[in-house]
């Protein structure tokens, strides 16, 4: 009997080490699988995984989406990726992308920093009636990232803050607006209008509207080289069924003169639109400092569209002074 007591109780010994060794090893492991995640190199992600990130252009810009606080920080420990800046993404070494590659877009540290007191008080409002509106995705392909005319809207806001503008980005979703009310592709005017309203409510100081828009000609057709550098050429549009449309007229006038004044060519000119089955406002009724323009096309790059909304930027600022 004591026999069979000593061997029960060796087993449960046993058992007991087997155990403790088991959650040792179980934790250990954790451990070394958590730092080397850390380590890890944004291009041996999973396709889904970066898919999940950036799926919907503007999802990183959204910091109070619900659900989103938790996964925001993950990111920041694990792969410092900060996704409620958008252009972060370009700070990180991608694979088939070079220092002087599209990287140039990169957001400054200090433009982050100041980010939020950039918005009081802004001048400039910039908004995309056709967020989805994409440009080619060359180097991005692999990661599933449509560079699109929102982070065109980016890119112009850092050239504008840069030289110390106030700028105001739209970052709400016209499309999941437009479903909510029932309205079709051609409903996103009205909804963007609605936008500018709230914008103004809310930001009595704003006095220049911008909608960026890309073209969908071919890509001989957008862009333009000039001293062997490729830029998407620029293109805009004014609505004459409204009473602001000839101040309007006369403030792009300006922007495009200038434009092919630094950079011959680079402006397409305006196009006038009016008449039957044409929108023929494009909200331009809402101010006289409204501006529709269209940078490059479906299938420019957006390393061509970051050249010519530096040159854009450099313009506005000219003409805007001036105003």
């Amino acid at each position: 009997m004591g026999k069979r007591m000593n061997l029960k109780n060796k087993k449960k010994k046993r058992h007991i080490i087997k155990k403790t060794i088991f959650i040792i090893v179980f934790l250990f492991s954790c451990f070394f699988t958590i730092r080397i995640l850390a380590s890890i190199s944004i291009e041996n992600q999973s396709d889904e995984f970066l898919t999940y990130l950036l799926e919907n252009q503007n999802i990183y810009l959204e910091n109070n989406r619900k659900g989103f606080s938790y996964f925001h920080k993950l990111m920041m420990n694990i792969i410092n990726v900060d996704l409620s800046s958008p252009l972060t993404f370009l700070n990180r070494d991608y694979k088939g992308l070079t220092n002087n590659n599209i990287v140039q877009v990169r957001q400054t540290e200090t433009t982050f920093k100041n980010k939020d007191q950039s918005k009081k008080n802004p001048t400039i409002y910039i908004y995309n009636t056709h967020q989805t509106e994409d440009y080619k995705p060359t180097s991005y392909l692999e990661y599933s990232v449509n560079p699109s005319v929102m982070m065109s809207s980016y890119i112009l806001e850092e050239q504008l803050t840069k030289k110390g503008y106030k700028v105001l980005v739209e970052e709400e979703s016209v499309s999941k607006l437009r479903t909510s009310l029932g309205l079709n592709y051609a409903g996103s005017y009205k909804v963007t209008r609605s936008m500018m309203e709230t914008a103004k409510k809310n930001n009595p100081t704003l006095k220049y509207y911008i909608d960026l828009h890309r073209d969908s000609l071919t890509h001989d057709k957008t862009t333009l080289i000039a001293d062997n550098k490729s830029y998407a050429k620029i293109l805009f549009l004014i609505g004459l069924e409204n009473t602001n449309y000839q101040e309007n007229l006369d403030f792009t006038t300006k922007i495009s003169t200038s434009l092919n004044e630094k950079v011959p060519g680079l402006s397409k000119g305006i196009y006038k639109k009016e008449g039957p089955l044409v929108n023929g406002v494009y909200n331009q009724d809402f101010s006289n400092r409204v501006i529709l323009v269209e940078v490059g096309g479906n299938e420019n790059t957006i390393e061509e569209v970051y050249r010519s909304l530096i040159v854009l930027g450099e313009v506005l600022d000219e003409v805007i002074k001036s105003d």
